[in-house]
């Protein structure tokens, strides 16, 4: 990163008071920059760092009116904090698509086709008749098994394992430990106990702008596809079942388990160790809090859904509020009875 405190202005649509042939080469805290960096301040509590900064530059709100003097320039914008986030954006491309070439030891075998840019790291994998966009970042150690189909800008970082017939859209990003495609827990039971199991034949479908966790795994599907559509975001430790399908732009954060061949709809929040049974339906915009155990379908758009069974959010907090009470409705209810027992006879 090496750009003149004009330039980043010009990125983000913002004025600048101050020096703008400065150089900025890093990105820091408020109260940690050093010369040459860039930071922000969004809000007022921090105000009094900018006065004391060792930074370059700062990015705040057009309206900013500094009460002393400073020492650096400002970039003035509508939004400090999205600003920020942007630039934060940019500079992650670049230091994310930095890598091209090809490192050794690795292996790639026959008729794979890639585009411009690509990367491969030591110890990779590549199998046969596999697809592979340009600009693709392949770190080491990383499996893609054969007939895999992956977009343009992908990241597949150190240990990903993409098994074969997965196809994947562009700019989608995999942290490592990622396992796509790995067979779905599929068992007929069996006289006296035993389970054999159901071959799992089908693959998995990511769109466009899929961000995975470190050690999240999505299985196959039995057949068919399992799918996880655009602008998904998995944290860390998701569990998604065979033929589970996930709607756009829905998020679902660690530990949360998908059973098989659920669907989730779109623009839905998922919270930390969420359990979903199998073969249920989840409506859009749908919120499941943490640690909810969800047992059937969602049909109503919007809702927000807690507990285990789960239920609206709102009448759990009153059930809660009942539940809290308990021991002391206990005793009322055991005077009450003594009340009654004592009442003298008609």
């Amino acid at each position: 990163m090496d750009f003149t405190v004009n330039q980043l202005a010009a990125m983000l649509q913002g004025k600048v008071e101050g020096n703008g042939s400065d150089r900025v080469k890093a990105i820091g805290k408020i109260q940690e920059a050093e010369k040459g960096a860039i930071t922000f301040l969004a809000n007022p509590k921090y105000e009094h760092f900018i006065y004391a900064t060792r930074a370059t530059a700062v990015i705040v709100k057009k309206d900013f009116t500094p009460e002393k003097p400073l020492g650096v320039s400002l970039i003035k914008v509508d939004d400090p904090y999205s600003s920020f986030t942007k630039l934060l954006e940019e500079y992650d491309k670049i230091a994310s698509f930095d890598k091209t070439g090809v490192e050794e030891p690795s292996f790639i075998s026959e008729n794979v086709t890639f585009g411009e840019k690509l990367y491969r790291g030591a110890f990779s994998y590549i199998g046969s008749n596999v697809k592979i966009g340009d600009n693709v970042k392949i770190y080491p150690h990383t499996y893609i098994g054969d007939n895999v189909i992956i977009g343009d800008n992908c990241i597949f970082y150190p240990g990903t394992k993409i098994y074969a017939d997965t196809e994947i859209g562009n700019n989608c990003i995999f942290h490592s430990g990622v396992v796509v495609g790995s067979d779905g827990f599929g068992f007929a039971p069996q006289e006296g106990g035993t389970y054999k199991k159901i071959p799992q034949l089908g693959n998995v479908i990511i769109h466009d702008n899929v961000e995975i966790g470190a050690n999240t795994v999505i299985d196959c599907a039995t057949l068919g596809s399992t799918l996880i559509e655009r602008g998904v975001k998995l944290d860390n430790l998701v569990q998604v079942a065979h033929n589970v399908e996930i709607g756009s732009n829905t998020v679902i954060a660690s530990q949360t388990g998908i059973s098989g061949s659920t669907k989730l709809g779109k623009n839905c929040v998922v919270a930390g160790q969420v359990g979903l049974v199998g073969h249920i339906e989840v409506a859009d915009q749908v919120t499941l809090a943490a640690k909810t155990g969800l047992s059937k379908s969602v049909k109503q758009e919007g809702a927000v859904i807690f507990g285990y069974p789960a239920m609206d959010h709102k009448a759990y907090l009153k059930c809660h509020a009942v539940f809290r009470n308990l021991p002391e409705l206990r005793e009322r209810v055991n005077e009450l009875e003594k009340k009654v027992l004592n009442l003298p006879a008609n």
